[in-house]
């Protein structure tokens, strides 16, 4: 009993003296002050703060701060034509576009002020201005716009700006953390600098199915979860090490804010497209030659995997290689092809001239082929020029495969300014097939038919998205 007194009595004694004591005003022990506790405080927080500080920066700190300087808020003023929102509108609502205000994001890839964005964050862009991270304001051009890969090129008149280190997409982990940095609700927030969401690579090499809002591709996207917000588009996705492996571009949602699936288009596709767009101010695409079953096939081929060849171009690339409507395409460039999206993310990222080695399948098993791609056939066409501002081409087989035209014979619309659009309602792709009561066999029968006197009616009956539609011109 007395040892367990004892222990107890020690016990109790340790208690008293590890506690905070109250201030008795005890002759045996003076009160403690309030300022000499943070005192002691104070002389012993040094010895904890170097561990503190270095537990506190971590990779995804330095990762941000090896990016963060490169990245920049875009402020985008378009015109959008007014829809009327009730029939009263008719009469009241004055007629034109209205002005809209929109926001995204970007990143600096080269000192001397490119800046790479989505293509639908300028899209129809009348003014755009860049607001670096310090919170400068620069106007910038519109170097070229993709739509097909949602990819846009701006300058800046400024040199000597922070750029962003490319990544590899190619060696993503699922799993390794991301980093997404980006201008959400645009200037909501109060300046300019960044917002960082952090999650991690969740897929890879997903394809995104076009929708009528999505003109784009969105292939071999790289999908995360960490938080992508309206004026995050154009920003870039980062790994562990700051450098940039995407371009953060759509998410998947019901609400309009980010629940977790968000998606980037590959940095090195990026970089290609708008490498190109500096250098021609538009992307030189690659020409197969070939169609395939879509996405009524897929349920078809799921088990066997590949993708059906439905029509090859006389002439084309695809036809010198030897392929014949009715092959499966099992792989392209060593990549397996489970349906029509993995072949046209294959197509996606060719260059002219490049190959692309397949393994066909067909009646006597599968065989190698190897198709060397050129430009597409309306590129290389001959161009005729009339009115000044609309460039026309003949249909030819190779341009009714390439652009999905019905009429066998007839002038495609190859360029058309916006001024003789708006006059005449014309549009790009647009197949003009007769003139009044004459049928058009060629480009340069426009030339004649429309050389009218002033103040003449012609009616021009056109193929647009495989249907026949009219418009009446009258020229002065």
């Amino acid at each position: 009993m007395r040892r367990r007194a004892l222990a107890l009595a020690l016990l109790a004694a340790a208690c008293r003296e590890g506690a905070p004591r109250a201030s008795t005003g005890s002759a045996d022990r003076p009160p403690v002050s309030v300022s000499s506790a943070a005192a002691q405080v104070a002389t012993r927080a040094p010895a904890a703060a170097p561990a503190v500080a270095a537990s506190r920066r971590t990779a995804l700190v330095a990762a941000v701060e090896r990016a963060a300087g490169a990245v920049v808020s875009i402020n985008v003023t378009s015109t959008r034509e007014a829809a009327p929102r009730s029939p009263w509108d008719y009469f009241f609502v004055p007629e034109g576009a209205r002005v809209v205000q929109g926001y995204g994001t970007g990143f600096v890839i080269r000192p001397d002020g490119i800046v790479v964005t989505n293509q639908h964050v300028v899209a129809n862009a009348q003014k755009v201005v860049v607001t670096l991270p310090d919170g400068t304001d620069l106007p910038a051009k519109v170097l070229g716009e993709d739509p097909l890969t949602d990819i846009a090129v701006l300058k800046l008149a400024r040199h000597g700006l922070p750029t962003i280190t490319p990544g590899r997409s190619t060696d993503l982990m699922i799993g390794e953390w991301v980093v997404a940095m980006g201008n959400p609700y645009a200037y909501l927030l109060g300046n300019a600098e960044p917002t960082v969401t952090v999650g991690v690579v969740s897929a890879t090499s997903r394809n995104i199915l076009p929708t009528g809002e999505q003109p784009g591709l969105y292939l071999d996207m790289i999908q995360t979860d960490a938080a992508i917000n309206p004026g995050n588009s154009g920003g870039p996705l980062t790994n562990a090490l700051g450098e940039v492996v995407g371009v953060n571009s759509s998410i998947f949602s019901n609400s309009g804010g980010s629940v977790g699936l968000g998606f980037a288009i590959p940095i090195e596709r990026a970089l290609r497209v708008a490498d190109e767009i500096v250098k021609n101010g538009s992307v030189r695409r690659a020409w197969v030659g070939l169609d395939v079953e879509g996405a009524a096939a897929m349920r078809n081929w799921k088990s066997q995997g590949g993708v059906v060849v439905s029509a090859v171009t006389p002439e084309g690339p695809a036809a010198r290689a030897g392929l014949q409507p009715g092959d499966v395409l099992v792989e392209a460039n060593g990549r397996r092809l489970r349906n029509y999206l993995d072949w046209e993310a294959v197509k996606l990222d060719l260059h002219v001239g490049d190959a692309v080695e397949l393994n066909v399948r067909g009646d006597g098993g599968t065989v190698r082929r190897r198709i060397v791609t050129g430009d597409l056939p309306t590129v290389t066409a001959a161009k005729v020029t009339v009115l000044e501002d609309l460039q026309l081409i003949n249909v030819t087989p190779q341009v009714r495969a390439e652009r999905g035209v019905r009429s066998e014979r007839g002038a495609l619309i190859f360029r058309i300014s916006p001024q003789v659009s708006r006059a005449t309602g014309l549009q790009e792709g647009d197949v003009i097939v007769g003139i009044n009561r004459t049928a058009v066999r060629d480009a340069e029968q426009v030339e004649d038919l429309l050389n009218v006197r002033s103040g003449e009616v012609i009616r021009v009956y056109v193929e647009r998205d495989g249907q026949i539609t009219f418009t009446d011109l009258v020229f002065r």
